[in-house]
């Protein structure tokens, strides 16, 4: 009975991995109930490793290349069976190959805004998102950490490990660096390094190793963004008085196509105006001495736009040149100062 029971089991003489997959990064060669038989051929890609685990414990690892199983190129298993060097019977143990080919254009990115302590803006939320890749490099600790007895083991289902653990590392990145949000978004291939040698050490954790990592960008939620344009704006803007100057002179030529455009425009261009005056009257109060004479008054705003449009009719009648009327006008303008 126990000759008929060997003879019809199964026998593996060929074990190899074609990957007919992409993402796979674990991948059990299917026993069901077959055996091995001893001096079979075990081949192993370039892109690939191999591991024998008997009864729970981890065996022999094999890089790429073609080996015969024997009990010599088997030593662990060998001595774990406690076989000698005579023996010569198939063998059962599970074998799994692992993909070593590299992981690229791998995605990252905070789902959450993360909340730092920022040196010009205080309290701020920060995003960050880019891209990265890995190669598995030690099957072992991968299958004790990660893939364990599965048939298959997918890129995908390491995907959200590996990503929380990056955006772990990107949060104490960001409090222990100091560095405000400002150069940290000028200088996102320094921050890329500082961020690649935080997350490399996790990666080898798992048996890992990470090959490039990129930030795309870092940036504020949309609410806080508009905030840092509107102060950067300010900044830009400077002196409030020149600047609705400015726009009150890139407003009138628009206004004069229409008729009545310069009538209408007259209360807001008074308001500008006037706001403009207070604000640069409020900081030459500021500047010049308490004894200081003072400015003369400017020409009011009513009266430059009725003369505005006057010399418009006069241009219109072809009595006034455009030319004219341009170098009249910058000249009212000035008198607005």
């Amino acid at each position: 009975m126990a000759l008929m029971d060997f003879i019809k089991k199964q026998f593996i003489d060929i074990l190899q991995w074609t990957e007919d997959g992409d993402g796979t990064l674990a991948w059990r060669f299917p026993m069901a109930e077959m055996e091995i038989q001893n001096g079979a051929s075990l081949t192993v890609r370039d892109s690939q490793m191999a591991l024998f685990v008997n009864e729970g414990t981890v065996a022999d690892v094999f890089g790429p290349g073609m080996v015969k199983l024997t009990t010599q190129t088997l030593p662990v298993l060998t001595y774990l069976k406690n076989w000698d060097k005579l023996f010569e019977s198939p063998f059962k143990s599970d074998l799994y190959f692992f993909s070593t080919r590299t992981q690229l254009d791998q995605k990252w990115g905070t789902p959450n805004p993360i909340t730092i302590r920022d040196k010009e803006f205080g309290i701020v939320r920060l995003r960050a998102f880019g891209i990265y890749s890995y190669h598995l490099t030690d099957p072992k600790v991968f299958y004790q950490k990660i893939s364990g007895t599965r048939d298959i083991y997918t890129r995908e289902e390491l995907e959200g490990q590996l990503r929380n653990t990056m955006v772990a590392g990107l949060t104490d990145l960001f409090g222990e660096s100091g560095v405000p949000f400002i150069d940290m978004a000028a200088n996102q291939d320094e921050f890329g390094k500082a961020m690649f040698a935080k997350a490399a050490p996790m990666f080898a954790e798992f048996g890992l190793a990470l090959d490039s990592l990129v930030v795309q960008n870092v940036s504020l939620p949309e609410e806080l963004q508009k905030i840092l344009d509107q102060k950067i704006g300010m900044n830009m803007i400077g002196d409030m008085q020149r600047y609705t100057q400015y726009q009150v002179a890139n407003s009138i030529p628009d206004a004069a196509k229409n008729e009545g455009g310069l009538a209408a425009m007259g209360v807001g261009l008074g308001a500008g105006v006037g706001f403009g005056q207070v604000m640069g009257q409020a900081m030459g109060a500021a500047l010049q001495p308490a004894a200081a004479a003072p400015a003369v008054a400017p020409m009011s705003a009513d009266d430059v736009v009725a003369t505005l449009e006057k010399l418009h009719g006069l241009v219109e009648k072809g009595i006034l040149s455009q030319a004219e009327f341009d170098a009249k006008k910058a000249e009212l303008l000035k008198k607005l100062s």
